[in-house]
């Protein structure tokens, strides 16, 4: 790297910084999640405003591969805890319902986003129309499940009914979502396919080895004397040895990933699925915030600026918006649809159904990840790349103002997000000791 270089790089560095921690701010501001200020601030720097001379200025060529390897770090990372805070056991208790209700929200939009695909292919496909095809329905299939807990939480549905069963069917909705990412790789024959014959026994290696010695890698760090156990290891904290080895292991499931021919996020998903989480709760907060700070800060926000290098706007004319119109009216009814229809195949009241159906369609940045991998195996080209970052933003700002606007006609959060089921003896709200069945 040259002096110049590294000035320019540093320079850009300092604008992604100023950038993601400005527009954050602001949508966090006006009821947004930070992120929908961080995707548009990686829009707005790119090629769509002023002819691309901001990114020029900001962000020359020269530097733009060195960024480009901050933004792949902070999306293995990312992806990491997206997997080790995916905690099946959400489900309990909610097994019935969570499960319809993923895959009313996986299917239907899945459909309409195969049909829609067929009608882009002509156009937009280019590589393997079947791989085509397959990631347009998976793109408008997922659900963003860290945005969509942010939004619980700020919204105060994160402790209702309506709340948990919302977590559990977007951490099913994860599953599926990757799964069939997983396919798309396969079938745009992203490198060595024989390799991908590979895969049960890289699964099985990760279940069956890797599991069981990370939990005993963590298991050594139990207490000692009469409060030994799970609890004296609770009040100890995790070593920079084990955040090391933690680390190491991410990367080497990354490599050994795209040496199959898959992408590399599905290494760091799985290694963060696979991590002990049956010992404490605090261990893995432990874990995530290490890992979360730099991320969040620093990496993330590289790659927002990466990803929004590559959207270009500024030429989109009348057959690109109403293209952009397609894409919004298939991704927001197939969402809503589903989990619509979902919900109320298990008696969830209609108000409350809308509600779930509202958060399901929250896309956010596992939308731009995905995005992201079709666009490096070339399956979308960069102008259907543009138009499926919009519907990401408009999806995911349009939760909080639906879920602002029902709960201010429904008397509030906890109003609008319990519920009982029908024929179910009505449960009482600590706050008003009144029935808080809404159906």
């Amino acid at each position: 790297m040259t002096p110049e270089q590294a000035q320019s790089f540093f320079i850009g560095l300092a604008a992604i910084l100023a950038l993601s921690r400005l527009l954050g701010a602001a949508a966090r501001r006006i009821g947004q999640p930070p992120v929908v200020g961080e995707l548009l601030a990686g829009v707005l720097v790119g090629p769509t405003l002023f002819d691309g001379a901001l990114a020029r200025h900001l962000f020359p060529t020269d530097i733009r591969p060195m960024l480009g390897a901050l933004a792949e770090l902070g999306l293995v990372l990312f992806m990491f805890v997206v997997g080790y805070e995916l905690d099946l056991a959400r489900l309990r208790g909610r097994e019935r319902v969570a499960v319809s209700v993923s895959l009313c929200s996986v299917l239907v939009p899945l459909s309409l986003g195969g049909l829609l695909a067929l009608h882009l292919a002509e156009r937009h496909a280019t590589g393997s129309r079947a791989a085509f095809v397959l990631f347009l329905g998976a793109a408008m299939a997922v659900t963003a499940f860290p945005v969509l807990a942010r939004i619980l939480a700020d919204s105060g549905l994160g402790r209702t009914r309506i709340g948990g069963i919302a977590l559990a069917g977007a951490a099913l909705d994860d599953i599926l979502a990757w799964s069939l990412l997983a396919v798309v790789a396969a079938v745009a024959g992203g490198g060595g396919q024989w390799r991908l014959l590979l895969t049960p026994v890289y699964l099985a290696a990760m279940l069956l080895v890797v599991r069981p010695w990370l939990r005993r890698l963590f298991e050594g760090r139990r207490g000692s004397g009469p409060r030994a156990g799970w609890q004296g290891w609770m009040r100890e904290h995790v070593t920079a040895d084990q955040l090391i080895v933690v680390l190491g292991g991410l990367l080497l499931s990354c490599l050994a990933t795209a040496w199959m021919g898959a992408h590399f996020v599905f290494g760091a998903f799985l290694f963060g699925a696979v991590m002990p989480r049956d010992a404490s709760r605090q261990l893995r907060h432990q874990i995530t915030d290490r890992l979360e700070y730099v991320t969040r800060l620093l990496l993330l926000p590289s790659f927002f600026v990466v990803a929004g290098l590559q959207v270009d706007l500024s030429g989109i004319g009348t057959r690109g918006l109403g293209e952009l119109g397609l894409i919004l009216l298939t991704a927001i009814t197939g969402k809503f649809a589903g989990a619509y229809l979902g919900a109320r195949l298990n008696r969830v009241p209609p108000v409350q159904s809308g509600v779930l159906a509202a958060l399901m369609n929250t896309r956010g940045l596992t939308e731009l990840v995905i995005l992201t991998v079709g666009l490096q195996l070339d399956v979308i080209g960069p102008d259907l790349y543009g138009l499926m970052v919009v519907m990401a933003l408009v999806t995911t700002a349009m939760a909080g103002p639906l879920l602002h606007l029902l709960g201010r006609r429904r008397g509030g959060a906890q109003a609008l997000g319990d519920f009982d089921f029908p024929g179910e003896h009505p449960r009482t709200t600590p706050a008003t000791g009144t029935p808080s069945h809404l159906g």
